[in-house]
């Protein structure tokens, strides 16, 4: 082989590996995110989140990826997810639920963990203070438990003269306890009895609403995960049985409860891509205060207490951040 002709082979071998390197795509940072329902009943809340992404220059696909995965509130599954997120190595996990957010505690030390919304962030023990979390977790709290108290008065002015309320309770969630002791304290103060009707799955709400029958002359419902899921069939069942609804979620105001008092959930998930960006560009989770809703919205449904017979006082109406019609 002629020397020239040796060089420039020899000279094509070498560069062929640095083209080819070239080539390879870049691995953009990535979020995991650790959906506690499904696409369809999240979808307000995840528009949310990847606008405000998007605001703070994180385009999903161009220089961010989010891999999402769905509980679908079979929280059996969520280590399984949270290993599968370790194994793709996610640059940041991001979750909401007691369950997935204890999942992601356990699963990982490493990866820095972002929660949506949890009722007490240090009550089931993610976070060791609000102002400084320690670890690789920080979040947002909604205080739905601190807010039970209020919940119970609000429903009250609703309806005067409740004198029995039932609670339909996901006793399979860690802060249920709190939530539960919450409402018997603030019923107690103003004389009402309370019966607790417990759940832990789909299949236990139609019964649990046998049971309640002429137990009680409204409804409190938990603001969790399998509540909202199920939100349309609750409010439903619970009209049936002429319950007037109250929930910390507004979702199942939309879906035909009568009233909700707590924080805005998609706005939750929308301060939550803030938390994200900045442990994208290097902050360190346990350095970022858990944040606490700065206002709960209490919205009311006019048409279902048409439907129930009630005339919704003009004084809390006028205190309504939101009266559907």
């Amino acid at each position: 082989m002629r020397r020239r002709e040796f060089i420039t082979l020899l000279g094509g071998a070498a560069t062929w590996p640095l083209a080819a390197r070239a080539q390879q795509p870049v691995k953009l940072p990535t979020i995991g995110f650790l959906g506690a329902n499904t696409p369809s009943v999240q979808g307000r809340w995840i528009a949310a989140f990847v606008q405000r992404l998007r605001e703070l220059g994180w385009v999903e696909g161009r220089n961010v990826a989010i891999e999402y995965r769905w509980a679908e509130t079979r929280f059996e599954r969520s280590p399984e997810i949270i290993a599968e997120f370790v194994r793709l190595k996610v640059d940041v996990i991001v979750t909401h639920a007691t369950a997935n957010i204890l999942a992601a505690k356990q699963g990982t030390s490493v990866i820095p963990i972002v929660f949506a919304a949890v009722g007490d962030p240090v009550g089931i023990g993610v976070v060791d203070s609000l102002a400084r979390p320690g670890g690789n977790i920080t979040g947002l709290s909604n205080q739905f438990t601190d807010a039970a108290g209020k919940r119970v008065e609000l429903v009250r002015e609703v309806v005067p003269g409740l004198r029995r309320l039932a609670v339909l309770a996901n006793v399979g969630i860690a802060n249920a306890a709190l939530e539960i002791g919450e409402v018997e304290a603030a019923a107690r103060t103003i004389g009402l009895e309370v019966a607790t009707s417990e759940i832990r799955r789909a299949e236990d709400i139609a019964p649990a609403f046998v049971a309640l029958k002429g137990r009680a002359e409204a409804l409190y419902v938990f603001g969790e995960p399998l509540a909202n899921t199920n939100r349309a069939r609750i409010s439903a069942l619970a009209l049936d049985a002429r319950l007037p609804t109250m929930a910390g979620f507004r979702e199942i105001v939309d879906a035909g409860g009568l009233i909700s008092y707590g924080a805005n959930l998609a706005d939750q998930f929308r301060r939550a891509a803030d938390f994200v960006d900045r442990i994208l560009r290097g902050t360190k989770p346990g350095d970022m205060p858990v944040v606490q809703p700065t206002k709960f919205e209490l919205v009311i449904n006019l048409k279902t207490a048409k439907a129930l017979g009630i005339e919704v006082p003009p004084t809390l109406l006028a205190r309504a951040d939101e009266v559907i019609e």
